[in-house]
């Protein structure tokens, strides 16, 4: 499972068993929600964000923050998930220690 970033607490991540659409997995303690990139033309034009089954979903600040990791860094997830579930490649994670404004 390829961490993606660790942002305010929250890891980002893929699960390596996963499927389309593209979509990134958000943790915090024992809270997860799901955001679904949305993506036309080769454009993301939408991100929805939904629970998880079986978990607490994200709340409060940390679906903020989720949130806001998630619009700001969408194109790079995209191209993480090419890179990761197309090409194969090994995905090196980041951790963002300044607040997304």
């Amino acid at each position: 499972m390829p961490k993606l970033f660790e942002y305010m607490g929250i890891i980002v991540l893929f699960y390596s068993n996963e499927h389309e659409p593209v979509h990134v997995h958000g943790k915090y303690g024992r809270r997860e929600s799901r955001a679904e990139l949305i993506i036309k033309n080769g454009q993301v034009v939408d991100i929805i964000y939904l629970a998880v089954s079986g978990r607490r979903p994200l709340e409060g600040p940390q679906l903020a923050d989720f949130k806001t990791l998630i619009e700001h860094r969408a194109e790079e997830i995209v191209k993480k998930w090419v890179d990761y579930f197309v090409l194969h490649k090994k995905i090196e994670p980041k951790r963002i220690t300044r607040k997304i404004r």
